[in-house]
């Protein structure tokens, strides 16, 4: 079955460049993503109490703007998931902006997982 796409966006009280390194460095997605992650080259390993690693490939990014991962399970399709720093340019308020791709039926379970995950981010922040 094709996974559908789904948009998030999270309202961040930090400074663009830390949060870059939380998205976009295994130290920072360790703090927050997943409890390892090991960098090699454009492959990152996540793991997640003591299961085998994941492996996602880093296939587009733009520093301190965002970046996209595409899952071993996805290669050969169009998914992935990206993760982009907007700034607004009147309030210059900050977000954080998701694009996943998930099971129709997973919709709900995916906004919520993401919800917890953004949570966590904030806290190790410290801009909840």
């Amino acid at each position: 079955m094709a996974k559908i796409k789904v948009q998030y966006e999270f309202p961040m009280h930090c400074l663009s460049e830390i949060l870059y390194e939380y998205m976009a460095t295994a130290e920072g997605l360790s703090e927050w993503f997943a409890d390892e992650v090991v960098e090699k080259g454009d492959d990152f390993y996540f793991s997640w109490g003591g299961s085998e690693p994941e492996r996602a490939t880093l296939i587009r990014y733009k520093p301190e703007g965002f970046v996209r991962f595409r899952w071993e399970e996805d290669e050969g399709t169009k998914n992935f998931f990206e993760m982009s720093i907007n700034i607004d340019e009147i309030t210059e308020d900050l977000s954080l902006n998701i694009i996943d791709f998930c099971d129709e039926d997973d919709e709900e379970e995916n906004r919520i997982y993401w919800e917890n995950l953004i949570e966590n981010l904030r806290i190790k922040l410290g801009a909840g």
